[in-house]
């Protein structure tokens, strides 16, 4: 069981980890909309600027892999269904290039304005983060938990944490910021061109 950390905490990852298992888990509250809530999680791999220095930077559902293979998406889950992870990135971070200093994660619910959707309607959202023994291990050892249980009532976009360089170590920040505007104003706000 690893360490459960607050909003604003940030804690060193172990400098032996290699690569990490980035799990990220919700349930949707009963409501009557009818459609599925089908939540995304993406990387956005940022430079000293915040920004992408491309736009294949920016891992998710539709680009799975960045280019250097330092970060995976293992694919979309579209409804939420079951118990554990949801949705999995997957860092290697021997293969992040230098001039990434920040691994920015989020999660964004898909047409939230078209179906009335919004994170106020999602509980027991958390995101965790596994040492990895080898890249076949997809459960990991879990190192640290960051549970969201501050209340987003008309945000659709959330920056969830961010794995970060400090010299030569890696941190972990736990940021929980909520948005408006969907994926389209995160990309926006870290430089991908939509």
């Amino acid at each position: 069981m690893g360490v459960n950390l607050s909003k604003g905490q940030r804690v060193s990852l172990d400098k032996n980890m290699s690569m990490a298992l980035v799990g990220l888990g919700w349930d949707t509250n009963k409501y009557d909309g009818g459609a599925d809530f089908d939540l995304d999680a993406s990387a956005f791999l940022v430079g000293a600027n915040g920004k992408v220095r491309k736009d294949a930077d920016f891992i998710f559902y539709g680009n799975l892999e960045s280019s250097d293979g330092s970060v995976r998406h293992t694919g979309d889950n579209l409804t939420g269904e079951g118990d554990g992870d949801d949705e999995v990135l997957v860092i290697n971070f021997a293969k992040v290039p230098a001039d990434v200093q920040k691994i920015a994660i989020t999660v964004t619910i898909y047409d939230a304005q078209v179906r009335g959707q919004n994170f106020g309607q999602v509980s027991n959202a958390y995101v965790r983060v596994a040492r990895m023994a080898n890249e076949n291990d997809m459960t990991g050892s879990e190192v640290l938990k960051f549970d969201l249980v501050e209340e987003f009532s008309v945000e659709t976009a959330l920056v969830v944490c961010e794995i970060y360089r400090n010299g030569n170590d890696w941190k972990f920040n736990a940021v929980g910021a909520g948005y408006q505007g969907g994926l389209e104003a995160l990309c926006r706000s870290f430089g991908v061109n939509v």
